[in-house]
């Protein structure tokens, strides 16, 4: 950095720091000497500039230091939450459900050691990059959903991933048409895109899968359909059976392969009234999950022909899924099939009594609005939009959770596209909501309001 002294210069020094001699490069724009280039050399930079620069620098400091604080409280505050959260629904009596994300380590392990015994011969070696147990599993999933080949991932994202990539190899042609609502589009940051190569179209932007006609007529080629069964985040929600066969139909005629985002196709069975076999046959490629309805631990599997399989386990070793062993993931859905899959089906049946019981509380509590969607679930999962804010919403149901031992709602969230003043909770009906009468959803939820305030 310069002084002041070497900033200003003396007076009457040229360019070439001779005094009292005119170089030829001063102009009458202030005496500023050009370059050789015809253009003024820029000013060197005052020492008052120079403080003024740090000042600024340690302003800029200090205020990311404060965000980061802000942050790092933030983030203890909701710690302290979500531990207060899981301590109430852990402690509660009568829940709905009770996710294994809220178990501990101890009691996972334990009951996965206990059991794993009556699906797999525990005296068998474990797993090395495949085979043994994973190859069992890979071996039941693809019977169940009628396939000949199947191939274990160590999540749902990388096996869809994979499998979009082989489709777009074979048709040669990188578009994806599928719902703006569907997970990859919400919830993987734009993977398709970042990882893959992939390009997504949308045909509908209506809350519900996507029609004939929108399949049929949409203005854009896709070498890929991906239908998401049943989609989330719009509620859980499935179209007809006879619908999903003319949305397949209609995908074909446009020379098309349909792939299902199956990650909770195991509770569709119902709805449809048709098999697990029926229902992925209707694509060229399946994925299903194990953590989410079976209550596994962690991964996925990808069924399909043999050849996209053997080509989708070259790109799983490519994307860093060829994961050195996975018994304990394999053994829990090797569990989740044999115990919960046949159970799932009850599940979906009461969920409409839970639905009933939950509107008949909200209109007895007088609560100004809300919204069982869909009103008859489809699955056994659906979703809860109320008029308060979600903090308000989740305080009163561990508030609830902790003084009466009845916990209805896990958590609440603000309502998708931050409609102010609306939030929207997921509701699960497992094993546990079976002995809940309508009357007695309906008590508890007259309960829950009364904690709203």
């Amino acid at each position: 950095m310069t002084n002041e002294a070497d900033a200003t210069g003396a007076e009457g020094t040229g360019q070439d720091g001779r005094t009292g001699h005119d170089t030829g490069n001063e102009r009458a724009d202030g005496g500023r000497p050009r370059t050789g280039s015809g253009q003024p050399e820029p000013p060197q930079q005052s020492a008052q500039d120079a403080r003024n620069a740090k000042e600024d620098a340690r302003d800029a400091e200090g205020d990311a230091q404060a965000e980061q604080s802000a942050r790092d409280v933030e983030q203890d505050v909701e710690q302290d939450a979500g531990r207060r959260r899981i301590a109430a629904m852990r402690g509660a009596e009568r829940v709905l459900s009770r996710p294994s994300a809220m178990a501990t380590l101890a009691e996972r392990l334990t009951a996965l050691a206990a059991d794993a015994g009556a699906v797999y011969d525990m005296d068998e070696p474990v797993d090395i990059y495949g085979g043994g147990v994973v190859a069992e599993l890979e071996r039941r999933v693809a019977g169940l959903l009628g396939f000949p080949a199947a191939a274990f991932f160590p999540t749902g994202t990388m096996a869809q991933q994979v499998a979009l990539r082989c489709w777009a190899g074979r048709t040669g042609d990188p578009v994806v048409a599928l719902h703006p609502m569907a997970h990859p589009e919400l919830h993987e940051r734009g993977a398709f895109g970042a990882v893959s190569g992939l390009r997504t179209v949308h045909p509908t932007s209506a809350p519900r899968l996507p029609t004939v006609a929108e399949v049929r007529d949409f203005d854009e080629p896709f070498g890929t359909l991906m239908l998401e069964l049943p989609l989330r985040d719009a509620g859980f929600v499935l179209p007809t059976w006879d619908e999903l066969v003319a949305v397949v139909g209609a995908a074909r005629e446009r020379d098309a392969v349909v792939h299902i985002d199956g990650a909770r196709l195991w509770e569709c069975a119902p709805h449809f009234g048709r098999g697990l076999a029926d229902i992925a046959g209707l694509a060229d490629s399946v994925y299903v999950s194990f953590y989410k309805s079976l209550d596994g631990l962690s991964g996925a599997v990808l069924a399909g022909p043999v050849s996209l399989v053997e080509e989708a386990r070259t790109w799983r070793h490519r994307y860093g899924g060829q994961l050195f062993q996975q018994y304990p993931a394999a053994l829990s859905a090797l569990l989740g099939l044999e115990r919960e899959l046949p159970r799932l089906a009850s599940y979906v049946e009461h969920a409409k009594v839970v639905a009933a019981g939950l509107s008949d509380g909200f209109r007895a509590a007088g609560v100004p609005w809300f919204r069982v969607n869909p009103e008859v679930p489809h699955t056994h999962e659906f979703q809860v939009w109320l008029p308060y804010a979600a903090d308000v919403l989740s305080e009163a149901a561990v508030v609830q959770a902790e003084e009466t031992g009845v916990a209805l709602f896990h958590r609440f969230h603000p309502a998708p596209g931050g409609v102010p003043g609306v939030s929207m909770a997921e509701v699960t009906v497992a094993a546990p909501a079976l002995s809940w009468s309508a009357a007695d959803v309906a008590g508890a939820v007259e309960e829950f309001v009364r904690r709203v305030g």
